[in-house]
């Protein structure tokens, strides 16, 4: 691919006929490449076409023209020789004998990687149109591929960490002498290749004002420091943006593509994917890594085209060669999860691999990376009051306290504006003004976190000042230790380093946790121990530092200090890689779904589910499934959409989207109705998430017997599980129950009435008469056998026992008589005198 992408757009230039030759052999190779899958789901659509209605029989002839006619990759391979025979003989655009040796070295050189890689059984044929995403319901399980196999950069990574003959590991040549922070030096150093490269094309200028105006570009924290929030000039940034594509920036033209895809901006650009396509494919042609991959959503999620999973595979393959960190997430979680192409643990964490070191790389030593709020729709729907979101009513109060002097509230609303979340913006300048009037109070803390402001400035005096008046803090203590690591306006002393961040670690704080494990991991300044190094990168990562995770996630690829585990590798890279600053798009859809603008929340979720992002599949599903637009409604097959991508978040551990598989399937919704599957979904729900919806429908299918035994113990069982699991199931379950023991008492009086026959009635009768003389019979021998019993007992003492008895008779005969003659002298009395007048 490597070859093939860097001859490619030559080519293209070239000839628009073997434009269409040269890409039907990369759509060839595609299609043996990525859209096979050992498991193939039943996709998002074979028949998901465009919102603009446009028909798949396009797909369907692609699809006889293809796939019918090449069985192999033998075949393949025949009809490449026969096909790049006749154009090299036709073409007249090759003209001097140069060219011709070119275009000859050029189609032996594909020939010969085609048939190494049909050698090596890493072609497999497929289907192109067909999404094949048949995701396991239970979360990927990886399996472990053969070392040798695809993982040349995981060799790389064991042999830059594992130690050589000396005992040293090659990681020390690689980290630099006087180690600057160098996670933030190759940050610094890549953003200046990438300023120059940008610097060289036409409309740069134009292009970095609009992206400042959206705020695409990210700010220095210098700018960051000075920015002023204020509403953006959208008109302003689209005029910018459509003077830089005249020029012939092609960046501008994938930014107003990605505009008018969305729709975010309306109604300074409308929402048009057919125009979004034709940007696309028009920046594509130049090479842009950005176009390529902006192709590939477009194919995937069959918005603006038609659905071809193998298209979408393919530009995403160019994108992500190219650079292109969503082309290479897109990739990442289709080898994770097994969708369009075969799954492999190493290849996903290949891909995740280059994302989290671009993720890793921005946020530096210094930095615990972005904060991602993950918002479900349907929980927010379920459950309002339970909202991560701050509401703005109460950030006010905050800022009354704060104002008012109120310490702790000065302390909040700065870590909150330092770090943004929970629905408010990140605003250095705001956190550093509430630490600062806490710092007047006397408070280390807030001293601590004014250092931290000022060394993210370099601006190492001041913060050297701030850090020593907070030296009893752990803030304080990091900061000092950072100063002493890197040699920042002190002399560098490792021993001060060391002694600083354990101080600091005893005191629970998170980024010295991370210090300590990443001069274990290295051996600066200590002595090299993995062990150590996985202690203190485990500790951080409870707090969820992201470079934590990315540590941890390093380790466990290369088998440093742990066994080698690719699929916990992948699985912390993964959440490095969805730290990145996209993550922000998340709460832009959200923000846009509750400003009534749905079509865009959900063009924006689908983006952000072909990143891998759970929370962007179910919120996506979520809309497809309830709300009802006209674009929406335009899109053909939206249940089996919805249906995908519930499966792909069910897949990644979301229990309440296994309830609405279990819905799915029972009402034959998306798919194909299938009760058994149903009562599997739900179970599965059951003891994922413990869902009390789960319970009781279960209950309900046990009651009846769809999908289940018919058990009425068992659905009573499931009906006092869910009553007990949530109060809200309590009154449901009570009705169902006594609805149950109704429909038991009712079918015991059916079939008394269905087996009653008037002999079975005097049978009865007489069995009932005979009984109860049966009884009396018992009851009176019972009475005999006692008194015979009595008397053979009582047969020696017989003057004792007769005297007890008259003593007993005489007493009650007195006793009664006693009582007689009290109540005859009480009616005997007179009537008392009246008291004198």
């Amino acid at each position: 691919h490597y070859f093939i992408q860097s001859n490619l757009s030559m080519l293209i230039r070239k000839s628009s006929r073997l434009k269409g030759f040269f890409l039907g052999v990369i759509l060839s190779s595609s299609l043996l490449v990525g859209a096979s899958s050992s498991a193939n789901e039943p996709s998002a659509s074979d028949d998901v076409t465009s919102s603009e209605g446009a028909s798949d029989q396009s797909n369907d002839n692609d699809r006889s023209s293809t796939n019918d006619d090449y069985q192999s990759t033998d075949d393949i391979l025949d009809y490449v020789k026969l096909k790049n025979s006749d154009i090299v003989e036709e073409s007249s655009v090759f003209k001097s004998e140069e060219n011709e040796e070119r275009t000859h070295d050029f189609n032996e050189a594909i020939l010969d990687k085609l048939n190494e890689l049909s050698q090596k059984h890493i072609f497999k044929s497929s289907d192109e149109d067909s999404l094949s995403e048949e995701e396991n319901n239970s979360p990927p399980q990886l399996e472990q591929k053969d070392q040798s196999e695809d993982n040349s950069g995981i060799q790389f990574r064991q042999e830059l960490l594992s130690p050589d003959e000396t005992g040293s590991s090659h990681v020390d040549s690689v980290l630099p002498d006087e180690p600057e922070s160098y996670m933030d030096h190759f940050a610094e150093t890549e953003e200046k290749l990438e300023a120059s490269k940008e610097e060289d094309q036409p409309g740069f200028s134009e292009l970095k004002q609009a992206e400042e105006i959206l705020g695409i570009r990210q700010k220095t924290k210098k700018e960051s420091m000075d920015a002023v929030p204020n509403k953006p000039n959208y008109r302003k940034a689209f005029d910018l943006l459509n003077t830089a594509m005249e020029m012939g920036n092609n960046q501008a033209k994938v930014l107003l593509g990605m505009a008018h895809l969305t729709g975010e901006h309306e109604p300074f650009l409308l929402h048009n994917t057919t125009r979004a396509m034709e940007l696309f494919e028009s920046a594509s042609q130049s090479g842009l890594p950005t176009a390529q991959s902006a192709l590939g959503i477009l194919y995937s999620t069959g918005i603006g085209a038609n659905s071809s999973q193998s298209k979408a595979v393919l530009y995403y393959t160019f994108a992500a060669l190219g650079g292109d960190s969503f082309a290479q997430m897109a990739l990442g979680f289709r080898y994770w999860s097994g969708i369009s192409m075969a799954q492999s643990c190493e290849s996903a964490l290949k891909y995740y691999t280059l994302v989290a070191d671009d993720v890793a790389r921005k946020v530096g030593n210094a930095g615990t990376g972005q904060m991602v709020l993950r918002i479900r729709l349907i929980e927010e729907e379920e459950a309002p009051q339970n909202s991560p979101l701050l509401d703005e009513d109460l950030v006010q109060y905050y800022q009354f306290l704060a104002d008012k002097g109120d310490l702790q509230a000065q302390l909040g609303l700065g870590q909150l504006y330092l770090q943004g979340g929970r629905g408010v913006e990140r605003n250095p300048k705001l956190a550093q003004h509430y630490f600062s009037a806490a710092a007047k109070a006397g408070n280390t803390n807030a001293f601590g976190y004014l250092g931290k402001i000022s060394m993210h400035l370099k601006e190492y005096e001041t913060a050297e000042k701030y850090f020593k008046q907070a030296i009893k803090d752990p803030m304080g203590q990091w900061g000092m230790g950072m100063l002493y690591y890197n040699g920042w306006g002190i002399s560098q002393d490792f021993n001060q380093a060391l002694a600083h961040f354990t101080l600091a670690s005893q005191q629970g704080h998170t980024e010295a946790e991370l210090q300590l494990g990443l001069m274990y991991l290295s051996g600066i300044g200590v002595k090299k121990d993995y062990g150590l190094a996985l202690k203190h990168f485990n500790v951080a990562s409870k707090s969820g530092h992201v470079l934590a995770f990315y540590n941890l996630g390093m380790m466990h690829a290369a088998g440093v200090g742990v066994m080698r585990n690719c699929q916990t590798a992948a699985e912390l890279l993964k959440n490095v890689a969805e730290r990145g600053t996209w993550a922000n798009e998340l709460m832009d859809a959200h923000n846009l779904y509750h400003k009534g603008q749905v079509d865009s929340a959900l063009v924006k979720y689908l983006i952000l589910a072909e990143r891998g992002y759970e929370v962007a599949q179910t919120n996506a599903a979520y809309i497809l499934d309830k709300e009802s637009t006209d674009f929406i409604s335009l899109l053909k097959s939206r249940y089996k959409r919805a249906f995908v991508n519930w499966k792909r978040a069910a897949a990644q551990g979301f229990g309440g989207a296994r309830l609405k598989l279990g819905d799915y399937y029972y009402y034959g919704q998306g798919t194909e109705a299938d009760p058994v599957e149903a009562a599997e979904q739900y179970q599965i729900a059951i003891d994922v998430d413990s869902n009390p919806q789960a319970m009781f429908n279960l209950g309900y299918m046990h009651e009846l017997g769809i999908g289940r035994q018919q058990d009425i113990h068992l659905a009573k069982r499931y009906y006092d599980m869910a009553a007990s699991a949530s109060v809200d199931a309590q009154v449901p379950t009570m009705l169902a129950n006594a609805k149950l023991q109704t429909k038991i008492h009712i079918e015991a009086i059916i079939q008394f009435y269905k087996d009653f026959t008037f002999s079975k009635f005097w049978a009865s009768l007489i069995s009932f008469s005979a009984w109860h003389v049966d009884m009396v019979h018992d009851t009176v021998q019972s009475v005999a056998n006692f008194l015979l019993e009595l008397d053979k007992s009582t047969s020696e003492d017989w003057d004792i026992y007769l005297m007890s008895i008259l003593a007993v008779i005489l007493g009650l005969v007195m006793a009664f008589r006693g009582h007689n003659q009290r109540v005859a002298q009480m009616r005997a009395a007179p009537a008392a005198a009246p008291p004198p007048q």
